[in-house]
Protein backbone atom coordinates (compact mmCIF):
# COMPACT_ATOMS: atom_id res chain seq x y z
CA UNK A 1 0.00 0.00 0.00
CA UNK A 2 1.21 3.38 -0.74
CA UNK A 3 0.74 5.73 1.98
CA UNK A 4 1.15 9.33 -0.86
CA UNK A 5 -1.22 7.57 -3.35
CA UNK A 6 -1.49 10.09 -5.92
CA UNK A 7 -3.44 9.48 -9.15
CA UNK A 8 -1.14 11.50 -11.20
CA UNK A 9 2.00 9.75 -10.24
CA UNK A 10 0.72 6.55 -9.40
CA UNK A 11 0.80 3.30 -12.08
CA UNK A 12 -2.58 1.94 -10.35
CA UNK A 13 -4.76 2.39 -7.55
CA UNK A 14 -4.77 -1.19 -6.69
CA UNK A 15 -3.83 -2.47 -3.07
CA UNK A 16 -4.85 1.12 -1.38
CA UNK A 17 -6.50 1.09 1.87
CA UNK A 18 -10.54 1.18 2.48
CA UNK A 19 -11.57 4.78 3.43
CA UNK A 20 -12.32 4.53 7.33
CA UNK A 21 -15.13 6.42 6.68
CA UNK A 22 -18.58 6.70 8.46
CA UNK A 23 -20.07 5.14 6.02
CA UNK A 24 -18.29 1.71 6.18
CA UNK A 25 -19.60 2.18 9.68
CA UNK A 26 -23.25 1.66 8.66
CA UNK A 27 -23.30 -1.30 6.86
CA UNK A 28 -21.22 -4.33 6.44
CA UNK A 29 -19.67 -4.60 2.78
CA UNK A 30 -21.18 -7.86 0.69
CA UNK A 31 -18.40 -10.82 -0.23
CA UNK A 32 -16.11 -9.78 -2.86
CA UNK A 33 -17.04 -11.07 -5.98
CA UNK A 34 -14.48 -13.34 -7.88
CA UNK A 35 -11.56 -11.86 -9.56
CA UNK A 36 -11.04 -12.68 -13.27
CA UNK A 37 -9.28 -16.05 -13.82
CA UNK A 38 -10.04 -17.13 -17.42
CA UNK A 39 -9.41 -15.02 -20.33
CA UNK A 40 -13.32 -13.74 -22.01
CA UNK A 41 -14.93 -11.61 -24.35
CA UNK A 42 -17.81 -9.10 -24.05
CA UNK A 43 -19.78 -6.66 -25.30
CA UNK A 44 -19.08 -4.01 -23.19
CA UNK A 45 -15.74 -3.79 -20.66
CA UNK A 46 -15.89 -1.44 -18.09
CA UNK A 47 -13.20 -0.11 -15.60
CA UNK A 48 -14.61 1.65 -12.57
CA UNK A 49 -17.02 -0.34 -10.48
CA UNK A 50 -17.94 2.50 -8.85
CA UNK A 51 -21.87 4.77 -9.59
CA UNK A 52 -20.67 5.54 -12.89
CA UNK A 53 -19.32 2.13 -13.99
CA UNK A 54 -22.19 0.06 -12.17
CA UNK A 55 -25.27 2.08 -13.88
CA UNK A 56 -23.37 2.49 -17.10
CA UNK A 57 -23.33 -1.55 -17.16
CA UNK A 58 -27.09 -1.76 -16.17
CA UNK A 59 -28.54 0.81 -18.36
CA UNK A 60 -26.26 -0.88 -21.50
CA UNK A 61 -27.35 -4.38 -19.83
CA UNK A 62 -31.26 -2.97 -19.50
CA UNK A 63 -31.92 -0.44 -22.15
CA UNK A 64 -29.81 -2.20 -25.16
CA UNK A 65 -29.41 -5.68 -24.37
CA UNK A 66 -25.65 -5.80 -24.60
CA UNK A 67 -23.18 -8.20 -22.02
CA UNK A 68 -21.09 -6.25 -19.90
CA UNK A 69 -18.78 -6.68 -17.35
CA UNK A 70 -17.23 -4.12 -14.72
CA UNK A 71 -13.69 -4.54 -13.85
CA UNK A 72 -12.68 -2.94 -10.48
CA UNK A 73 -8.82 -2.80 -8.81
CA UNK A 74 -10.09 -3.02 -5.63
CA UNK A 75 -13.48 -3.43 -3.95
CA UNK A 76 -16.93 -1.87 -4.68
CA UNK A 77 -16.97 1.35 -2.54
CA UNK A 78 -13.15 1.57 -3.03
CA UNK A 79 -13.02 4.81 -4.44
CA UNK A 80 -14.78 8.22 -4.60
CA UNK A 81 -18.44 6.81 -4.85
CA UNK A 82 -18.12 6.00 -0.82
CA UNK A 83 -15.92 8.29 0.31
CA UNK A 84 -18.13 11.54 -0.79
CA UNK A 85 -20.44 13.07 1.56
CA UNK A 86 -23.71 11.89 -0.10
CA UNK A 87 -24.71 15.04 -1.21
CA UNK A 88 -27.54 14.19 -4.21
CA UNK A 89 -27.54 18.17 -6.31
CA UNK A 90 -28.22 19.79 -9.53
CA UNK A 91 -24.84 20.34 -9.64
CA UNK A 92 -23.21 22.23 -12.24
CA UNK A 93 -19.62 21.83 -12.23
CA UNK A 94 -17.64 25.25 -11.47
CA UNK A 95 -19.85 27.91 -13.85
CA UNK A 96 -22.56 29.08 -12.59
CA UNK A 97 -25.70 29.03 -15.56
CA UNK A 98 -25.18 32.81 -16.53
CA UNK A 99 -21.88 31.56 -17.25
CA UNK A 100 -22.75 29.07 -19.66
CA UNK A 101 -24.98 31.53 -21.64
CA UNK A 102 -22.69 33.85 -22.29
CA UNK A 103 -19.83 31.44 -23.21
CA UNK A 104 -22.23 29.43 -25.35
CA UNK A 105 -25.71 30.88 -25.02
CA UNK A 106 -29.05 30.74 -23.00
CA UNK A 107 -30.32 27.87 -25.34
CA UNK A 108 -26.98 25.46 -24.19
CA UNK A 109 -27.71 26.66 -20.00
CA UNK A 110 -31.12 25.41 -20.35
CA UNK A 111 -30.08 22.29 -21.97
CA UNK A 112 -27.60 21.55 -19.44
CA UNK A 113 -29.75 22.74 -16.75
CA UNK A 114 -32.19 19.91 -17.99
CA UNK A 115 -29.77 17.46 -17.71
CA UNK A 116 -28.53 18.17 -14.20
CA UNK A 117 -32.10 18.71 -12.91
CA UNK A 118 -32.88 15.38 -14.45
CA UNK A 119 -29.52 13.71 -12.79
CA UNK A 120 -31.44 14.10 -9.21
CA UNK A 121 -34.97 13.37 -10.68
CA UNK A 122 -32.83 9.96 -11.86
CA UNK A 123 -31.57 9.08 -8.63
CA UNK A 124 -34.86 9.96 -6.74
CA UNK A 125 -36.67 7.92 -8.91
CA UNK A 126 -33.81 4.45 -8.85
CA UNK A 127 -33.71 4.79 -5.25
CA UNK A 128 -37.63 4.64 -4.86
CA UNK A 129 -38.19 1.59 -7.81
CA UNK A 130 -35.92 -0.76 -6.70
CA UNK A 131 -36.56 0.13 -2.79
CA UNK A 132 -32.75 1.01 -2.30
CA UNK A 133 -32.29 1.85 1.32
CA UNK A 134 -29.83 4.71 1.90
CA UNK A 135 -31.16 6.64 3.89
CA UNK A 136 -32.56 9.35 1.73
CA UNK A 137 -33.08 12.74 3.51
CA UNK A 138 -35.41 15.57 3.43
CA UNK A 139 -34.89 17.97 0.22
CA UNK A 140 -33.64 20.74 -0.31
CA UNK A 141 -30.06 22.18 -1.17
CA UNK A 142 -28.87 25.49 0.41
CA UNK A 143 -25.81 27.76 -0.67
CA UNK A 144 -24.77 29.69 1.52
CA UNK A 145 -23.09 33.31 1.18
CA UNK A 146 -20.07 33.34 2.98
CA UNK A 147 -19.39 37.48 2.56
CA UNK A 148 -21.87 40.77 1.04
CA UNK A 149 -20.52 40.08 -2.36
CA UNK A 150 -21.37 36.55 -2.54
CA UNK A 151 -24.69 37.62 -0.98
CA UNK A 152 -25.24 39.92 -4.05
CA UNK A 153 -23.81 36.86 -6.64
CA UNK A 154 -26.86 34.34 -5.28
CA UNK A 155 -29.63 37.22 -5.79
CA UNK A 156 -28.49 37.71 -9.18
CA UNK A 157 -28.07 33.54 -9.66
CA UNK A 158 -31.70 33.40 -8.15
CA UNK A 159 -33.39 36.18 -10.77
CA UNK A 160 -31.43 34.21 -13.77
CA UNK A 161 -32.32 30.84 -12.65
CA UNK A 162 -35.81 31.65 -12.08
CA UNK A 163 -36.04 34.09 -15.11
CA UNK A 164 -34.02 31.99 -17.85
CA UNK A 165 -34.54 28.68 -16.40
CA UNK A 166 -37.94 28.30 -14.84
CA UNK A 167 -36.38 27.54 -11.73
CA UNK A 168 -37.90 27.56 -8.54
CA UNK A 169 -34.72 28.82 -6.92
CA UNK A 170 -35.57 30.19 -3.38
CA UNK A 171 -32.92 33.33 -2.25
CA UNK A 172 -33.24 33.58 1.85
CA UNK A 173 -32.90 36.52 3.50
CA UNK A 174 -30.27 36.00 6.74
CA UNK A 175 -33.13 36.34 9.02
CA UNK A 176 -35.20 33.63 6.80
CA UNK A 177 -32.45 31.18 6.95
CA UNK A 178 -31.81 31.73 11.14
CA UNK A 179 -35.55 31.60 11.47
CA UNK A 180 -36.25 28.29 9.47
CA UNK A 181 -33.14 26.20 8.79
CA UNK A 182 -29.50 27.26 11.30
CA UNK A 183 -27.60 29.99 12.88
CA UNK A 184 -24.78 29.77 10.39
CA UNK A 185 -22.52 32.90 11.89
CA UNK A 186 -20.70 32.84 8.10
CA UNK A 187 -23.90 33.58 6.62
CA UNK A 188 -25.39 36.84 4.80
CA UNK A 189 -27.67 34.58 2.97
CA UNK A 190 -28.56 32.01 0.76
CA UNK A 191 -29.89 30.64 -2.46
CA UNK A 192 -32.35 27.35 -1.90
CA UNK A 193 -32.99 24.79 -4.65
CA UNK A 194 -36.17 22.46 -3.07
CA UNK A 195 -34.64 19.30 -4.96
CA UNK A 196 -31.40 18.22 -3.47
CA UNK A 197 -31.01 15.84 -1.06
CA UNK A 198 -28.61 13.92 1.26
CA UNK A 199 -28.13 9.75 1.35
CA UNK A 200 -25.77 7.18 2.94
CA UNK A 201 -23.77 6.93 -0.73
CA UNK A 202 -22.29 3.52 0.35
CA UNK A 203 -25.43 2.33 0.52
CA UNK A 204 -26.58 3.61 -2.65
CA UNK A 205 -23.53 1.81 -4.47
CA UNK A 206 -24.09 -1.29 -2.83
CA UNK A 207 -27.71 -0.72 -4.36
CA UNK A 208 -26.51 -0.19 -7.49
CA UNK A 209 -24.31 -2.96 -7.46
CA UNK A 210 -27.01 -5.10 -6.57
CA UNK A 211 -29.14 -3.98 -9.56
CA UNK A 212 -26.31 -4.62 -11.77
CA UNK A 213 -26.23 -7.79 -10.89
CA UNK A 214 -29.59 -9.15 -10.92
CA UNK A 215 -29.52 -7.87 -14.81
CA UNK A 216 -26.75 -10.52 -15.88
CA UNK A 217 -23.96 -7.66 -15.27
CA UNK A 218 -20.44 -9.90 -14.31
CA UNK A 219 -18.61 -7.68 -11.69
CA UNK A 220 -15.21 -8.71 -11.00
CA UNK A 221 -13.35 -7.39 -7.74
CA UNK A 222 -9.76 -7.09 -7.23
CA UNK A 223 -8.99 -7.36 -11.44
CA UNK A 224 -6.24 -4.58 -12.81
CA UNK A 225 -7.11 -3.44 -16.09
CA UNK A 226 -3.60 -3.22 -18.16
CA UNK A 227 -2.14 -3.44 -21.25
CA UNK A 228 -5.48 -1.84 -23.05
CA UNK A 229 -4.87 -1.67 -27.16
CA UNK A 230 -7.90 -0.26 -28.92
CA UNK A 231 -8.18 -1.00 -32.85
CA UNK A 232 -10.91 -0.48 -35.32
CA UNK A 233 -12.45 -3.97 -34.66
CA UNK A 234 -12.40 -3.96 -30.71
CA UNK A 235 -10.47 -3.43 -27.63
CA UNK A 236 -8.35 -5.98 -25.68
CA UNK A 237 -6.36 -5.76 -22.17
CA UNK A 238 -4.95 -7.44 -19.60
CA UNK A 239 -6.71 -8.78 -16.55
CA UNK A 240 -4.94 -10.47 -13.73
CA UNK A 241 -2.36 -12.37 -16.37
CA UNK A 242 -5.73 -13.08 -18.78
CA UNK A 243 -6.75 -11.60 -21.54
CA UNK A 244 -9.87 -10.04 -22.44
CA UNK A 245 -11.47 -8.61 -25.81
CA UNK A 246 -14.58 -6.29 -26.05
CA UNK A 247 -16.15 -4.59 -29.21
CA UNK A 248 -16.23 -1.29 -26.43
CA UNK A 249 -14.27 -0.15 -23.36
CA UNK A 250 -15.33 2.47 -20.75
CA UNK A 251 -13.46 4.40 -18.51
CA UNK A 252 -15.36 5.05 -15.36
CA UNK A 253 -12.60 5.20 -12.81
CA UNK A 254 -13.14 9.16 -12.26
CA UNK A 255 -10.07 10.61 -9.99
CA UNK A 256 -8.78 7.11 -9.40
CA UNK A 257 -7.78 6.54 -12.89
CA UNK A 258 -4.40 6.78 -13.79
CA UNK A 259 -1.78 7.94 -15.80
CA UNK A 260 -1.37 4.22 -17.32
CA UNK A 261 -5.25 3.44 -17.91
CA UNK A 262 -5.28 4.99 -21.56
CA UNK A 263 -3.87 8.29 -23.29
CA UNK A 264 -7.75 9.34 -24.18
CA UNK A 265 -8.17 10.53 -20.18
CA UNK A 266 -3.98 11.38 -19.80
CA UNK A 267 -3.17 14.75 -18.57
CA UNK A 268 -6.69 15.70 -19.05
CA UNK A 269 -8.08 15.97 -15.20
CA UNK A 270 -6.65 16.98 -12.26
CA UNK A 271 -7.51 15.01 -9.13
CA UNK A 272 -8.31 16.88 -5.81
CA UNK A 273 -7.97 15.83 -2.24
CA UNK A 274 -11.12 16.37 -0.48
CA UNK A 275 -11.02 15.46 3.47
CA UNK A 276 -14.69 14.58 5.25
CA UNK A 277 -15.21 14.52 9.09
CA UNK A 278 -18.19 13.39 10.95
CA UNK A 279 -18.76 14.50 14.62
CA UNK A 280 -20.32 12.48 17.47
CA UNK A 281 -24.11 13.11 17.95
CA UNK A 282 -25.31 16.41 18.81
CA UNK A 283 -27.67 16.66 21.65
CA UNK A 284 -30.58 18.38 21.29
CA UNK A 285 -29.22 20.93 23.75
CA UNK A 286 -26.32 21.42 20.85
CA UNK A 287 -28.94 21.85 18.43
CA UNK A 288 -30.49 24.71 19.92
CA UNK A 289 -27.41 26.39 20.46
CA UNK A 290 -26.78 26.87 17.03
CA UNK A 291 -30.61 26.95 15.90
CA UNK A 292 -29.65 24.28 13.11
CA UNK A 293 -33.08 23.05 12.30
CA UNK A 294 -32.56 21.17 9.24
CA UNK A 295 -31.21 17.99 7.43
CA UNK A 296 -30.64 19.33 3.80
CA UNK A 297 -27.71 19.83 2.52
CA UNK A 298 -25.66 22.39 2.63
CA UNK A 299 -22.63 24.54 0.97
CA UNK A 300 -20.93 27.83 1.22
CA UNK A 301 -19.78 30.27 -1.56
CA UNK A 302 -16.09 29.86 -1.46
CA UNK A 303 -13.83 29.17 -3.82
CA UNK A 304 -12.39 26.39 -1.25
CA UNK A 305 -15.69 25.35 0.53
CA UNK A 306 -17.05 23.70 2.77
CA UNK A 307 -20.05 21.22 2.96
CA UNK A 308 -21.99 20.63 5.37
CA UNK A 309 -25.24 18.39 6.74
CA UNK A 310 -26.79 16.74 9.45
CA UNK A 311 -26.93 13.15 9.53
CA UNK A 312 -30.29 10.97 10.73
CA UNK A 313 -28.65 10.02 13.43
CA UNK A 314 -27.94 13.77 14.59
CA UNK A 315 -24.07 13.48 14.21
CA UNK A 316 -22.66 16.37 11.52
CA UNK A 317 -20.73 15.80 8.53
CA UNK A 318 -18.71 18.56 7.87
CA UNK A 319 -16.34 18.80 4.64
CA UNK A 320 -13.70 21.09 2.77
CA UNK A 321 -10.33 20.85 0.60
CA UNK A 322 -7.52 18.53 1.80
CA UNK A 323 -3.87 18.23 1.15
CA UNK A 324 -2.59 19.63 -2.18
CA UNK A 325 0.33 16.94 -1.95
CA UNK A 326 -0.75 13.11 -1.02
CA UNK A 327 2.15 12.85 1.19
CA UNK A 328 0.22 15.90 3.54
CA UNK A 329 -2.78 14.27 4.08
CA UNK A 330 -2.88 12.97 7.38
CA UNK A 331 -1.19 16.31 8.92
CA UNK A 332 -3.46 17.92 11.70
CA UNK A 333 -3.67 21.24 9.55
CA UNK A 334 -6.22 19.41 7.13
CA UNK A 335 -8.62 18.41 10.03
CA UNK A 336 -7.76 21.37 11.78
CA UNK A 337 -8.67 23.47 9.41
CA UNK A 338 -12.37 21.99 8.60
CA UNK A 339 -12.74 22.16 12.63
CA UNK A 340 -12.16 25.70 12.40
CA UNK A 341 -14.92 26.22 9.87
CA UNK A 342 -17.13 24.57 11.82
CA UNK A 343 -16.02 26.72 14.61
CA UNK A 344 -16.61 30.11 12.56
CA UNK A 345 -20.14 28.39 11.51
CA UNK A 346 -21.49 27.12 14.59
CA UNK A 347 -19.31 28.68 17.47
CA UNK A 348 -21.10 26.61 20.02
CA UNK A 349 -19.50 23.42 18.29
CA UNK A 350 -16.26 24.38 18.43
CA UNK A 351 -15.10 21.69 20.76
CA UNK A 352 -16.85 19.19 19.47
CA UNK A 353 -15.15 16.03 18.81
CA UNK A 354 -15.32 13.91 15.90
CA UNK A 355 -15.34 10.39 15.71
CA UNK A 356 -14.91 9.59 11.63
CA UNK A 357 -12.29 11.49 9.44
CA UNK A 358 -11.16 10.17 5.55
CA UNK A 359 -10.09 11.53 2.55
CA UNK A 360 -11.03 11.24 -1.17
CA UNK A 361 -10.36 13.09 -4.41
CA UNK A 362 -12.31 14.37 -6.78
CA UNK A 363 -11.86 15.41 -10.35
CA UNK A 364 -12.08 18.14 -12.56
CA UNK A 365 -11.43 19.22 -15.96
CA UNK A 366 -9.76 22.25 -17.26
CA UNK A 367 -12.98 23.58 -18.17
CA UNK A 368 -15.10 22.97 -15.00
CA UNK A 369 -17.22 20.91 -16.85
CA UNK A 370 -18.04 16.89 -16.68
CA UNK A 371 -17.35 15.40 -19.54
CA UNK A 372 -19.15 12.34 -21.21
CA UNK A 373 -17.91 11.19 -24.28
CA UNK A 374 -17.48 8.13 -26.89
CA UNK A 375 -14.34 8.53 -29.48
CA UNK A 376 -13.78 5.36 -31.14
CA UNK A 377 -14.35 1.92 -29.37
CA UNK A 378 -13.59 3.71 -26.09
CA UNK A 379 -16.17 5.92 -23.75
CA UNK A 380 -15.21 7.92 -20.90
CA UNK A 381 -16.47 10.04 -18.07
CA UNK A 382 -14.43 12.10 -16.36
CA UNK A 383 -14.67 15.57 -14.20
CA UNK A 384 -17.52 15.13 -11.78
CA UNK A 385 -15.83 18.72 -10.39
CA UNK A 386 -17.73 16.83 -6.97
CA UNK A 387 -21.44 16.37 -7.89
CA UNK A 388 -21.15 13.54 -9.52
CA UNK A 389 -23.50 11.22 -6.81
CA UNK A 390 -26.26 12.32 -8.77
CA UNK A 391 -24.92 13.49 -12.32
CA UNK A 392 -23.19 10.14 -12.44
CA UNK A 393 -26.63 8.33 -13.03
CA UNK A 394 -27.19 10.24 -15.91
CA UNK A 395 -24.20 10.55 -17.44
CA UNK A 396 -24.37 6.77 -16.95
CA UNK A 397 -27.73 7.28 -18.92
CA UNK A 398 -26.00 9.35 -21.77
CA UNK A 399 -22.81 7.26 -22.27
CA UNK A 400 -24.71 4.12 -22.34
CA UNK A 401 -26.80 5.74 -25.21
CA UNK A 402 -23.75 6.57 -27.46
CA UNK A 403 -22.21 3.78 -26.78
CA UNK A 404 -25.26 1.80 -28.14
CA UNK A 405 -25.35 4.40 -30.96
CA UNK A 406 -28.24 6.00 -29.69
CA UNK A 407 -28.57 10.01 -29.96
CA UNK A 408 -28.03 12.40 -26.75
CA UNK A 409 -28.33 16.06 -26.70
CA UNK A 410 -26.69 18.02 -28.34
CA UNK A 411 -24.57 19.89 -25.18
CA UNK A 412 -21.00 20.01 -24.68
CA UNK A 413 -21.14 17.60 -21.85
CA UNK A 414 -21.50 15.10 -24.19
CA UNK A 415 -20.26 16.85 -27.60
CA UNK A 416 -16.87 17.79 -26.54
CA UNK A 417 -13.54 15.78 -24.81
CA UNK A 418 -11.91 16.51 -22.42
CA UNK A 419 -9.34 19.60 -22.97
CA UNK A 420 -5.73 19.01 -22.30
CA UNK A 421 -4.10 19.90 -19.32
CA UNK A 422 -1.02 22.37 -20.03
CA UNK A 423 2.30 21.58 -17.95
CA UNK A 424 0.84 18.29 -16.49
CA UNK A 425 4.02 17.54 -14.75
CA UNK A 426 3.56 20.80 -12.63
CA UNK A 427 -0.38 20.22 -11.70
CA UNK A 428 0.62 20.14 -8.49
CA UNK A 429 2.46 23.40 -8.22
CA UNK A 430 -0.35 25.20 -10.38
CA UNK A 431 -2.83 23.98 -8.02
CA UNK A 432 -1.04 25.41 -4.87
CA UNK A 433 -0.74 28.17 -6.43
CA UNK A 434 -4.55 28.53 -7.46
CA UNK A 435 -4.85 27.66 -3.67
CA UNK A 436 -3.17 30.49 -2.28
CA UNK A 437 -4.88 32.96 -4.74
CA UNK A 438 -8.64 31.69 -3.41
CA UNK A 439 -7.70 31.50 0.14
CA UNK A 440 -7.30 35.71 -0.29
CA UNK A 441 -10.37 35.39 -2.88
CA UNK A 442 -12.36 33.99 0.08
CA UNK A 443 -11.66 35.71 2.76
CA UNK A 444 -11.83 39.63 0.77
CA UNK A 445 -13.78 38.89 -2.28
Amino acid sequence: MNKNYDPIFAKHCQGQEFAPSYWASTIPLPTDTIALSTSQSFDVAIIGGGFSGLLTAYYLATEHHLECAVFEANQVGFGASARNAGFVLKGSGRLSYAQMAQKWNIDTAKAIYHEFSEAVCRVESIIKTHQIDCDPQPKGYIKIAHNPQAFENLKAQADFLKLHLGSDAEFLSIEELKANYMDNQQAFGALRLPDGFGVNPLKLLLGYRSLAQSVGVKIFEHTLVTDVHDASTGVTFRANDQTVSAKKLVITGNAYNSKNTHSIINNRYLPILSSVMVTKPLTQAELESCGLKTNQVTMDTRTLKYYYRLLPDNRLLFGGRGAIFAKDRDKPFYLNNLKRGLRECFPSLGDKDHEYYWHGYIAAAMDDMPHVNVVGNVGYILGYCGAGVSFSAQAAYRLAQQLAGVDVPNVPLYNTGLPYLPFPALRRFGQWGYYQFAQIKDQYF
